[in-house]
């Protein structure tokens, strides 16, 4: 006789039958099939986050405060004062020269403020950004200002 595909069997006992749990109280598992009695756990309808009437980990957080918007400009502030002492003499400044100074961090946008006084030295500021009272006083001093 030829061995062919269709004579190959399992191993006696090498496939167990499918329980199928629930069908009757005469198997195995019937009745309540293998859940115990009553409760959430029985019937099986519960998502996996339920904590049993407890206030859920996501209601216990705090909420996050606030908002930061992605489009925010953020300037490096230099006060009129600032730039009278770290250049009595006047002149052109520029960021390279507050970044040399050591006023401003490099690769940022500048802001010059106006807080303090010039004492009367011209200046040249070019900057990325000005305040009314700043460009005022400076222009006053027979400086100029350039926005970059």
């Amino acid at each position: 006789m030829t061995l062919k595909v269709h004579h190959l069997r399992p191993a006696a006992g090498a496939h167990a039958k499918k329980i199928r749990v629930g069908r009757g109280e005469g198997g195995k598992r019937g009745k309540t099939a293998g859940r115990g009695t009553k409760g959430s756990g029985a019937r099986g309808n519960t998502h996996a986050r339920f904590e049993g009437g407890q206030t859920p980990l996501h209601m216990r957080l705090p909420k996050l405060s606030g908002f930061k918007s992605p489009n925010k400009v953020v300037f490096q502030v230099v006060n009129l004062d600032r730039i009278a002492a770290l250049f009595p003499q006047g002149g052109t400044i520029g960021p390279d020269a507050l970044v040399q100074a050591g006023a401003v961090r490099r690769g940022q946008l500048v802001k010059v403020l106006g807080t303090g006084d010039l004492g009367g030295v011209k200046v040249d500021v070019q900057a990325h950004a000005f305040s009314a009272s700043a460009a005022e006083k400076i222009g006053a001093a027979g400086g100029s200002t350039t926005v970059l």
